[in-house]
C-alpha cells in the first residue's frame, strides 16, 4: 500500500470534511471507459472532481469542440476536457476509439443518461467507445444517501448488449443521486434492444 501523495491528502480531508468517503477497491485500468451515474446535478462535477484527487486519477472527459475555442480552451483542456467534432458528418464512437488507438493511457469519462433531467434511456456510446476500443467499462458513481463517491467494478464488453447492460443495471440498483426524483430507468431505447 502506498502513502498518498499531498494532493490525495487534501483531496480526502475535503472529502471527510464534507461527510463524504471514497470507494476504491482498486485503480482502474490505464485504459478504460469510465461511466458515471446517476447524473442528476450539477455538483456530481465537484464530486468527480474530488474523487480525482483524493484518487490520484487523471480523468478525461468528452466536450464539444466549440467550447475548446478562445480564452478558455487551454483551462478545458488542462482540467481533463477532449474535444470532440459533433457534426453531422462525424462519429463519436468512431473519435473515441481512435483516440484510444493513438495512445496507451486514456481514462474517458463519460455520463450515458447525457442529462441531469430524467431520461427515457442510456445512450451506449459508452459501450460501443469501449467494445471498439477493446477496452473495459469501468462502473463510477456518487451515491447520495450514503455520501459515497467511487468507482465500482470493472465490466468486460461481450459484444452482448442487453446481458451487459443487466449486469450494468443490477450494480446501480439502490445507488441514490442528489435529486432521485430525476433519474430514469437504467434501460435501452428499443432499438438498441434489437
Amino acid at each position: 500500500m502506498h502513502t498518498p501523495r499531498m494532493p490525495q491528502r487534501i483531496g480526502l480531508l475535503i472529502a471527510a470534511a464534507a461527510g463524504w468517503k471514497l470507494a476504491l477497491d482498486q485503480a482502474p485500468p490505464a485504459r478504460c471507459v469510465i461511466i458515471g451515474a446517476p447524473h442528476t446535478s450539477s455538483w456530481d462535477l465537484a464530486l468527480t472532481l474530488l474523487l480525482m484527487l483524493a484518487a490520484g486519477l487523471r480523468l478525461r472527459w468528452v466536450g464539444k469542440a466549440s467550447l475548446f475555442h478562445g480564452p478558455l480552451g487551454w483551462l478545458l483542456r488542462a482540467l481533463g476536457g477532449l474535444p470532440v467534432q459533433r457534426a453531422a458528418r462525424t462519429n463519436f464512437v468512431d473519435q473515441m476509439v481512435a483516440a484510444f488507438a493513438a495512445t496507451d493511457a486514456l481514462q474517458i469519462a463519460i455520463l450515458p443518461e447525457g442529462t441531469r433531467g430524467r431520461a427515457a434511456y442510456w445512450k451506449t456510446g459508452f459501450y460501443y467507445i469501449a467494445l471498439g476500443a477493446g477496452v473495459p467499462i469501468v462502473m463510477g458513481y456518487a451515491d447520495y444517501r450514503r455520501k459515497l463517491v467511487g468507482l465500482g467494478p470493472t465490466l468486460y464488453p461481450s459484444g452482448d448488449l442487453a446481458a451487459d447492460f443487466a449486469a450494468i443495471r443490477a450494480f446501480y440498483n439502490g445507488i441514490a443521486g442528489k435529486h432521485p426524483e430525476h433519474q430514469g430507468a437504467i434501460q435501452l431505447r428499443e432499438a438498441d434492444e434489437l
